[in-house]
């Protein structure tokens, strides 16, 4: 089996100190996708930065203290790869991906976004140079008999079902009819093809959200977002056994705004 985890730890610091190293202890995952680092290696504790029994990548952010993505395998890769080919991007800290037997597995940080900023317009520019990326990336990966999985905080509740409430927010950054089609092409096995594991095994529910913002009683009520997604091409999503976000017991059990979604497959 492949068991593949994907978190934003929102500062990956920040979350070791609340309980991160105890759930990384804890875990079983063949690999783990951080996202929201906002730290370089040399600046995390040595066993935060190298925890045993790991082979650890790192895709710090130019800007310091922003973004960052990292990938922790169990196995050594065969291969790494920082960025995906556009210069605007490159050292932005928002995706790396690495080769292991059979499959590509990469961490993406999509960027959040701010109706009528630059912000937004930033993302935008991303999501226009990350999808023909995805077409390449599934193509070589097929031509080489391999599969991909891109996982990490999409920052994109893609149906009025992956947010609790979506009427409220029909205007704002993460629910864009725009940022929504996009996606959409994303899923489209005509076009980005690739498939989302979780809502296949979880076609009818609302959720299971994977983001709760930390003010008011947000986490208490389940008012949150799904935007943490496992997006796998069509071979390896079919055989995704299990997927589930791992929900902390209590808001004060928390160690990121975001959960664990862990993804299961059948070898």
């Amino acid at each position: 089996m492949l068991k593949v985890t994907t978190v934003n730890v929102n500062g990956l610091r920040a979350a070791a100190k609340k309980g991160y190293q105890e759930w990384l202890a804890a875990t079983d995952a063949d690999v783990v996708c951080l996202q929201e680092v906002r730290a370089e290696p040399h600046q995390l504790p040595d066993a935060v930065r190298a925890p045993d029994g790991w082979h650890t990548v790192y895709a710090p952010a130019a800007a310091k203290g922003r973004a960052g993505v990292a990938l922790l395998t169990r196995r050594e890769p065969d291969q790494v790869r920082i960025g995906f080919g556009a210069a605007e991007f490159e050292d932005s800290g928002r995706y790396a991906e690495v080769d292991l037997p059979g499959v590509t597995v990469a961490s993406l940080y999509l960027p959040s976004g701010e109706v009528g900023t630059e912000r937004q317009e930033y993302k935008e520019r991303f999501m226009a140079a990350f999808l023909p990326y995805l077409r390449r990336l599934r193509e070589r990966a097929a031509a080489d008999g391999r599969e991909v999985l891109v996982c990490g905080d999409w920052n994109i509740a893609h149906q009025e079902a992956d947010l609790k409430n979506w009427r409220a927010n029909r205007r704002s950054a993460g629910f864009l009819p725009e940022e929504r089609e996009w996606l959409s092409r994303v899923l489209d096995p005509a076009d980005g093809g690739y498939a989302d594991v979780v809502r296949a095994l979880h076609p009818d529910v609302a959720g299971p959200y994977s983001w709760w913002s930390y003010r008011g009683r947000a986490f208490d009520n389940d008012s949150g977002w799904r935007i943490d997604l496992v997006c796998g091409t069509p071979g390896l999503a079919v055989r995704a056994m299990k997927a589930e976000v791992e929900r902390a017991p209590s808001h004060a059990e928390r160690w990121s705004d975001h959960a664990p979604v862990t993804a299961t497959f059948d070898s």
